[in-house]
């Protein structure tokens, strides 16, 4: 019985070594065409991922998009077109750890670090004085209320605020409710070692489609564009590093959700009703009652996490609105 056991054992072995390096998937068209229209730039000796799109004629507006977690910028593309219509320049990026941008690992990837990266890109690109408009989502919003605790408090090297627009992110943490495996990855080391390695594409499509509306289902191809992006760079090993991102939000919550409630610039809240992760009615009334200067779209009864992804037209309409009102 004992040998039976050490056959299974050696054939066991090599296969699971073989799984844990599996390549990352081929860049789909999409995808491929989203990679070549970016440039990169180095931030303390990592590349970051960047696009940069020339718009309309005879603005001078900015707009800087900041994506969310686990995903990436191609989380835009939906609304690219429109919005390089409406604004003089688009810009996205992928943070550090995301997307096409550098994943180094081990590394303790913190906010800071990423609100650093889009001041110092915004330096790159020569806009440092510039008034620029910030949509962000998710993960994203937490690095645009950093930005903005910089600009109130007039920090070396910051944004020039023009205008911020939030949508769907965990800003409060006692609306915000992390999905199960997320809480293991930031919370567990050894167990966060194997989930990692051992996380595939099935268990990531289940993941995602949890935050998505039940009629506003990616598609098979969204879904592989999505993981094609996190394995890029082996992303997958270092998803429980920059999980810790909900831990930073614990501990700095007087900071991010104090600039929030003071600042004189422009806030909007694009909102999806449906999301699991900031449900409503909490998160939209603890919203309501401590960021009193924001006006609020809440979109159709359908829409859950990725508003963007989920319903561009509705997120793009809600957009317009509030930069046509001020």
């Amino acid at each position: 019985m004992r040998e039976w056991w050490v056959h299974v054992g050696l054939i066991c072995i090599p296969l699971v070594a073989v799984y844990l390096h599996i390549p990352p998937p081929q860049l789909s068209p999409s995808l491929q065409k989203w990679h070549s229209a970016g440039e990169v730039f180095h931030f303390r000796g990592r590349e970051i991922f960047y696009r940069d799109s020339f718009g309309a004629l005879g603005s001078s507006d900015v707009i800087i998009l900041l994506h969310g977690f686990p995903t990436s910028s191609f989380d835009w593309n939906k609304i690219w077109e429109p919005l390089i219509q409406r604004f003089h320049r688009v810009i996205a990026l992928d943070f550090l750890g995301f997307g096409f941008s550098d994943k180094p690992r081990p590394h303790s990837y913190s906010i800071f670090e990423q609100a650093s990266v889009v001041e110092a890109l915004v330096a790159h690109l020569g806009l440092s004085n510039q008034r620029v408009n910030l949509v962000s989502h998710d993960y994203g919003d937490t690095v645009a209320l950093e930005l903005l605790y910089r600009s109130d408090q007039n920090r070396t090297g910051h944004l020039i605020f023009n205008s911020l627009c939030l949508s769907n992110g965990g800003l409060f943490p006692e609306t915000h409710y992390p999905r199960l495996l997320q809480t293991l990855l930031k919370d567990s080391s050894i167990l966060a070692l194997l989930l990692t390695r051992l996380t595939n594409y099935k268990i990531f499509q289940k993941g995602i489609g949890d935050v998505f509306g039940p009629y506003t289902q990616p598609t098979d191809a969204e879904f592989w564009d999505m993981w094609t992006g996190l394995r890029y760079n082996d992303g997958n090993l270092v998803l429980d590093s920059i999980l810790q991102y909900i831990n930073q939000r614990l501990k700095h919550r007087e900071r991010w959700v104090g600039t929030l409630t003071s600042t004189i610039v422009p806030l909007h809240m694009i909102y999806g009703p449906l999301d699991p992760v900031n449900p409503h009615p909490q998160f939209i009334r603890r919203y309501q009652q401590l960021v009193q200067r924001s006006t609020i779209t809440i979109l159709d009864e359908h829409i859950s996490h990725y508003p963007q992804l989920e319903d561009p037209t509705g997120f793009l309409n809600a957009y317009f609105n509030f930069i046509h009102s001020f």
